[in-house]
Protein backbone atom coordinates (compact mmCIF):
# COMPACT_ATOMS: atom_id res chain seq x y z
CA UNK A 1 0.00 0.00 0.00
CA UNK A 2 3.12 1.98 0.91
CA UNK A 3 4.02 1.29 -2.32
CA UNK A 4 1.49 2.09 -4.54
CA UNK A 5 1.14 5.55 -2.60
CA UNK A 6 4.24 6.84 -2.80
CA UNK A 7 4.31 5.95 -6.83
CA UNK A 8 1.54 7.87 -7.31
CA UNK A 9 2.86 10.74 -5.42
CA UNK A 10 5.96 10.32 -7.50
CA UNK A 11 4.03 10.58 -10.84
CA UNK A 12 2.00 13.46 -9.52
CA UNK A 13 4.05 16.51 -10.29
CA UNK A 14 5.32 14.78 -13.99
CA UNK A 15 0.45 14.73 -14.34
CA UNK A 16 0.71 18.11 -13.50
CA UNK A 17 3.17 19.22 -15.54
CA UNK A 18 1.77 17.38 -18.96
CA UNK A 19 -2.01 19.08 -17.87
CA UNK A 20 -0.34 22.12 -17.37
CA UNK A 21 0.90 21.94 -20.71
CA UNK A 22 -1.79 21.48 -22.10
CA UNK A 23 -4.13 23.41 -20.77
CA UNK A 24 -1.78 26.16 -21.57
CA UNK A 25 -1.88 24.96 -25.36
CA UNK A 26 -6.06 25.14 -25.10
CA UNK A 27 -5.47 28.75 -23.42
CA UNK A 28 -3.24 29.46 -26.52
CA UNK A 29 -5.73 28.22 -29.06
CA UNK A 30 -8.71 30.26 -27.28
CA UNK A 31 -6.51 33.46 -26.91
CA UNK A 32 -5.70 33.64 -31.17
CA UNK A 33 -9.33 32.70 -31.95
CA UNK A 34 -10.22 35.28 -30.06
CA UNK A 35 -7.83 37.77 -31.16
CA UNK A 36 -7.49 36.64 -34.90
CA UNK A 37 -10.65 34.58 -35.65
CA UNK A 38 -9.89 34.89 -39.39
CA UNK A 39 -7.09 32.36 -39.05
CA UNK A 40 -9.19 30.07 -38.09
CA UNK A 41 -12.02 30.60 -40.62
CA UNK A 42 -12.48 28.95 -43.95
CA UNK A 43 -13.45 31.49 -46.70
CA UNK A 44 -14.24 29.74 -49.64
CA UNK A 45 -14.85 32.71 -51.81
CA UNK A 46 -10.73 33.65 -51.08
CA UNK A 47 -9.67 30.19 -51.67
CA UNK A 48 -11.44 30.99 -54.92
CA UNK A 49 -10.02 33.94 -55.62
CA UNK A 50 -6.64 32.80 -55.01
CA UNK A 51 -7.24 29.74 -57.60
CA UNK A 52 -8.21 32.03 -60.03
CA UNK A 53 -6.44 34.76 -60.04
CA UNK A 54 -3.26 34.44 -62.23
CA UNK A 55 0.04 33.56 -60.55
CA UNK A 56 3.27 36.08 -60.45
CA UNK A 57 4.68 34.53 -63.27
CA UNK A 58 1.29 34.82 -65.27
CA UNK A 59 1.24 38.23 -64.01
CA UNK A 60 4.67 39.05 -65.57
CA UNK A 61 3.68 37.44 -68.70
CA UNK A 62 0.84 40.04 -68.67
CA UNK A 63 2.64 42.71 -68.42
CA UNK A 64 4.91 42.22 -70.98
CA UNK A 65 2.32 41.31 -73.09
CA UNK A 66 0.84 44.60 -71.92
CA UNK A 67 4.51 46.82 -72.52
CA UNK A 68 4.65 44.80 -76.13
CA UNK A 69 0.70 45.84 -77.05
CA UNK A 70 1.15 49.54 -75.88
CA UNK A 71 4.39 49.71 -77.93
CA UNK A 72 2.80 48.59 -81.34
CA UNK A 73 -0.50 50.94 -80.44
CA UNK A 74 2.02 53.67 -79.80
CA UNK A 75 3.94 53.39 -83.20
CA UNK A 76 0.24 53.06 -84.66
CA UNK A 77 -0.86 56.48 -82.81
CA UNK A 78 2.41 57.76 -84.20
CA UNK A 79 1.56 57.17 -88.23
CA UNK A 80 -1.85 57.86 -87.53
CA UNK A 81 -1.14 61.36 -86.39
CA UNK A 82 1.61 61.66 -89.64
CA UNK A 83 -1.51 60.36 -91.67
CA UNK A 84 -3.72 62.86 -90.16
CA UNK A 85 -1.04 65.92 -90.82
CA UNK A 86 -0.73 65.01 -94.60
CA UNK A 87 -4.61 65.05 -94.81
CA UNK A 88 -5.07 68.49 -92.91
CA UNK A 89 -2.29 69.52 -95.70
CA UNK A 90 -4.38 68.37 -98.34
CA UNK A 91 -7.00 69.82 -97.00
CA UNK A 92 -5.71 73.28 -96.82
CA UNK A 93 -5.01 72.68 -100.65
CA UNK A 94 -8.24 72.13 -100.96
CA UNK A 95 -9.24 74.90 -99.37
CA UNK A 96 -7.24 77.49 -101.57
CA UNK A 97 -8.20 75.93 -104.52
CA UNK A 98 -11.66 76.12 -103.93
CA UNK A 99 -11.12 80.08 -103.09
CA UNK A 100 -8.95 80.94 -106.16
CA UNK A 101 -11.51 79.09 -108.57
CA UNK A 102 -14.27 80.88 -106.74
CA UNK A 103 -12.79 84.50 -107.37
CA UNK A 104 -11.90 83.00 -110.89
CA UNK A 105 -15.87 82.51 -111.38
CA UNK A 106 -17.20 85.89 -109.76
CA UNK A 107 -14.31 87.61 -112.12
CA UNK A 108 -15.71 86.06 -115.35
CA UNK A 109 -19.20 86.44 -113.70
CA UNK A 110 -18.30 90.39 -113.62
CA UNK A 111 -17.00 90.49 -117.53
CA UNK A 112 -20.53 88.43 -118.56
CA UNK A 113 -22.40 91.58 -116.79
CA UNK A 114 -20.00 94.00 -118.24
CA UNK A 115 -20.59 92.55 -121.86
CA UNK A 116 -23.72 92.14 -121.17
CA UNK A 117 -24.41 96.07 -120.83
CA UNK A 118 -22.34 96.71 -123.72
CA UNK A 119 -24.06 94.61 -126.24
CA UNK A 120 -27.21 96.04 -125.02
CA UNK A 121 -26.28 99.13 -126.99
CA UNK A 122 -26.31 99.67 -130.73
CA UNK A 123 -23.89 97.83 -132.33
CA UNK A 124 -21.45 98.96 -135.40
CA UNK A 125 -22.72 98.49 -138.75
CA UNK A 126 -20.10 96.49 -140.90
CA UNK A 127 -20.19 94.97 -144.09
CA UNK A 128 -21.60 91.65 -144.37
CA UNK A 129 -18.73 90.03 -146.90
CA UNK A 130 -17.39 86.66 -146.94
CA UNK A 131 -13.89 88.73 -146.02
CA UNK A 132 -15.83 89.92 -143.42
CA UNK A 133 -17.50 86.40 -141.98
CA UNK A 134 -13.67 84.53 -141.98
CA UNK A 135 -12.39 87.60 -140.21
CA UNK A 136 -14.90 87.02 -137.26
CA UNK A 137 -14.21 83.54 -137.42
CA UNK A 138 -10.56 84.03 -137.38
CA UNK A 139 -11.30 85.90 -134.22
CA UNK A 140 -13.72 83.35 -132.89
CA UNK A 141 -11.45 80.35 -133.22
CA UNK A 142 -7.97 82.46 -131.46
CA UNK A 143 -10.17 84.16 -128.36
CA UNK A 144 -11.50 80.50 -128.08
CA UNK A 145 -8.17 79.12 -128.23
CA UNK A 146 -6.52 82.23 -125.88
CA UNK A 147 -9.24 80.84 -123.41
CA UNK A 148 -8.63 77.63 -123.10
CA UNK A 149 -4.45 77.88 -122.72
CA UNK A 150 -5.70 80.21 -119.64
CA UNK A 151 -7.89 77.33 -118.48
CA UNK A 152 -10.97 79.14 -118.94
CA UNK A 153 -12.19 76.46 -121.53
CA UNK A 154 -12.60 72.74 -121.90
CA UNK A 155 -11.21 71.03 -124.13
CA UNK A 156 -15.01 70.09 -125.31
CA UNK A 157 -15.58 73.34 -125.75
CA UNK A 158 -12.86 74.29 -127.81
CA UNK A 159 -13.73 71.33 -130.02
CA UNK A 160 -17.47 72.93 -130.16
CA UNK A 161 -15.78 76.42 -131.54
CA UNK A 162 -13.67 75.10 -134.13
CA UNK A 163 -16.77 72.35 -135.14
CA UNK A 164 -19.17 75.25 -134.83
CA UNK A 165 -21.80 73.39 -132.80
CA UNK A 166 -23.72 75.72 -130.71
CA UNK A 167 -21.45 78.47 -132.03
CA UNK A 168 -21.88 81.03 -135.07
CA UNK A 169 -18.79 82.55 -136.75
CA UNK A 170 -21.16 85.42 -137.99
CA UNK A 171 -22.00 87.00 -135.30
CA UNK A 172 -20.31 90.47 -134.32
CA UNK A 173 -17.17 89.99 -132.68
CA UNK A 174 -19.09 92.07 -129.26
CA UNK A 175 -21.47 89.33 -129.43
CA UNK A 176 -19.00 86.72 -129.97
CA UNK A 177 -16.98 87.95 -126.90
CA UNK A 178 -20.42 88.34 -124.79
CA UNK A 179 -20.72 84.20 -125.95
CA UNK A 180 -17.45 83.66 -125.42
CA UNK A 181 -17.52 84.69 -121.60
CA UNK A 182 -20.63 83.15 -120.74
CA UNK A 183 -18.94 80.10 -121.70
CA UNK A 184 -15.88 80.46 -119.68
CA UNK A 185 -18.42 81.40 -116.79
CA UNK A 186 -20.05 78.69 -116.81
CA UNK A 187 -16.98 76.48 -117.21
CA UNK A 188 -15.18 78.22 -114.22
CA UNK A 189 -18.51 78.13 -112.10
CA UNK A 190 -18.51 73.81 -112.82
CA UNK A 191 -14.43 73.61 -111.56
CA UNK A 192 -15.38 75.52 -109.15
CA UNK A 193 -18.09 73.21 -108.04
CA UNK A 194 -15.70 70.33 -108.14
CA UNK A 195 -12.97 72.02 -106.32
CA UNK A 196 -15.94 72.66 -103.43
CA UNK A 197 -16.66 68.80 -103.36
CA UNK A 198 -12.87 68.05 -103.60
CA UNK A 199 -12.06 70.21 -100.82
CA UNK A 200 -15.30 68.94 -98.69
CA UNK A 201 -14.03 65.22 -99.07
CA UNK A 202 -10.43 66.43 -97.63
CA UNK A 203 -11.64 67.92 -94.67
CA UNK A 204 -13.76 64.81 -94.24
CA UNK A 205 -11.00 62.53 -94.99
CA UNK A 206 -9.22 65.31 -92.54
CA UNK A 207 -11.07 64.76 -89.75
CA UNK A 208 -11.47 60.81 -89.65
CA UNK A 209 -7.35 60.43 -89.81
CA UNK A 210 -7.50 63.03 -87.00
CA UNK A 211 -10.16 61.26 -84.87
CA UNK A 212 -7.94 57.78 -85.63
CA UNK A 213 -4.97 59.15 -84.24
CA UNK A 214 -6.83 60.55 -80.60
CA UNK A 215 -8.28 57.22 -80.14
CA UNK A 216 -5.13 55.11 -80.85
CA UNK A 217 -3.40 57.69 -78.55
CA UNK A 218 -5.68 57.23 -75.91
CA UNK A 219 -5.66 53.68 -76.83
CA UNK A 220 -1.79 53.92 -75.85
CA UNK A 221 -2.06 55.75 -73.03
CA UNK A 222 -4.30 53.21 -71.40
CA UNK A 223 -2.27 50.40 -72.16
CA UNK A 224 1.02 51.95 -70.00
CA UNK A 225 -1.25 51.92 -66.84
CA UNK A 226 -0.97 48.79 -64.78
CA UNK A 227 -3.52 46.22 -64.60
CA UNK A 228 -5.76 46.69 -61.43
CA UNK A 229 -6.71 43.51 -59.67
CA UNK A 230 -9.75 43.22 -58.54
CA UNK A 231 -10.48 42.77 -54.89
CA UNK A 232 -13.52 41.16 -54.71
CA UNK A 233 -14.30 37.84 -55.57
CA UNK A 234 -14.43 36.60 -59.02
CA UNK A 235 -17.44 34.69 -57.85
CA UNK A 236 -20.51 35.86 -56.80
CA UNK A 237 -21.39 34.44 -53.29
CA UNK A 238 -23.58 35.29 -51.03
CA UNK A 239 -23.20 37.18 -48.04
CA UNK A 240 -23.89 35.15 -44.79
CA UNK A 241 -26.72 36.54 -43.16
CA UNK A 242 -28.54 38.32 -46.14
CA UNK A 243 -32.25 37.61 -46.01
CA UNK A 244 -33.80 35.86 -48.93
CA UNK A 245 -35.79 38.33 -51.50
CA UNK A 246 -39.41 36.43 -51.90
CA UNK A 247 -42.25 37.73 -53.95
CA UNK A 248 -45.02 39.15 -51.64
CA UNK A 249 -48.31 36.78 -53.04
CA UNK A 250 -51.36 39.35 -53.51
CA UNK A 251 -54.01 37.79 -51.03
CA UNK A 252 -57.14 36.45 -52.76
CA UNK A 253 -60.58 37.04 -51.17
CA UNK A 254 -62.46 33.82 -51.66
CA UNK A 255 -66.09 34.26 -51.94
CA UNK A 256 -69.28 35.48 -54.30
CA UNK A 257 -68.62 38.37 -56.25
CA UNK A 258 -71.40 41.14 -55.63
CA UNK A 259 -74.00 40.98 -57.72
CA UNK A 260 -75.08 43.99 -59.62
CA UNK A 261 -78.43 45.78 -58.91
CA UNK A 262 -81.35 46.35 -61.30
Amino acid sequence: MRTALSTVLLDAPRAAAIWLGLLGVVTLAIAGLLLRPQLFRFDAGARIREAALPSRSERIELRRDQERWAEEVAVAASRAEATARHRREEWLTAQDEAEQSWRAYEAAEANVRRLSDAAAMPLPQTDRTPAEYADRERWLHRAALAAYWRRELSVEQLSDVFAHRGWDPRLHPVEQELVLRRAVRDHLFAQQRAAREREQLAWRAAELATAAARSLRAEAARALLPVVEEPDSVLPLTAPGAAEQTREIPAVVVGRAPAAAY
